[in-house]
């Protein structure tokens, strides 16, 4: 009698959080997937880079990231020797800053270049940047899959967006955006980004391999993760223009 007891119990448990998380709104999924995104106090990743063009061709680069919080993140090559010391960085008020070693100088990025790709791969300056989607899109859903969350973003009024609208896929078991589509403002697909082998690693869900499609150049850029840290006490002091410039 017990056991049947129990087993009633635990139906209704799994019954009430699959109605909680159907009853989430559009918006709330897009906070929750951000939040699962930003979840580590700090990352520090090093990164493969391999650029693909549309004959096959491919040219490969290393690259590091740190992150603190939700709002810092800093991006620097480490090869090859001639692009080894470009820099990214993005603080918080969309402020954002570029270093390239040739000129030996950090220059602001102005608002509307920040649709430029950054350092030939397919991802812009904004793509750089620190996730926060529910920050600047409004979402509203397009699908509910067994697996995922289907929602299409449009820019908030007052954010100026170089993407018409994005269609993101949000996993229902964790949260993490697995899959998003970046339609231009005439409504044509322009680029995929597709996050694959997604684990949980210190206690964080990560993807450690990222691939960035551009449709209309028919280039990508594949992201294979080959070290992370998570949690480590990055210091505000590394998220400077003068540790931008550090070898």
């Amino acid at each position: 009698m017990k056991s049947v007891v129990l087993s009633c119990i635990i139906l209704v448990f799994l019954f009430s959080a699959q109605v909680s998380a159907g009853e989430l709104t559009a918006d709330q999924v897009l906070k929750k997937s951000d939040d699962v995104a930003n979840e580590p106090k700090d990352q520090d990743l090093k990164m493969k880079l391999i650029l693909i063009d549309k004959k096959g061709k491919e040219k490969e680069r290393v690259m590091t990231m740190l992150q603190k919080g939700s709002d810092k993140r800093m991006v620097k090559f480490l090869s090859p020797a001639d692009q080894k010391g470009i820099g990214f960085l993005d603080l918080p008020d969309d402020v954002m800053y570029l270093y390239l070693p040739a000129f030996k100088k950090v220059r602001r990025i102005a608002s509307h270049v920040k649709n430029q790709k950054f350092a030939g791969t397919d991802f812009t300056y904004d793509d750089m940047g620190t996730i926060n989607y529910s920050e600047d899109y409004n979402a509203k859903f397009v699908e509910k899959t067994e697996k995922h969350f289907v929602l299409e973003l449009t820019p908030k009024k007052g954010k100026e967006k170089d993407y018409g609208k994005l269609h993101f896929w949000v996993r229902k078991d964790n949260f993490y955006p697995e899959k998003i589509e970046y339609y231009d403002k005439d409504g044509k697909l322009w680029k995929v980004m597709e996050r694959s082998k997604i684990e949980k690693v210190s206690g964080h869900w990560i993807a450690k391999e990222v691939e960035m499609s551009d449709l209309k150049d028919e280039h990508k850029t594949r992201m294979i993760l080959q070290e992370v840290k998570f949690d480590t006490g990055l210091k505000d002091k590394l998220f400077s223009e003068r540790y931008l410039k550090r070898k």
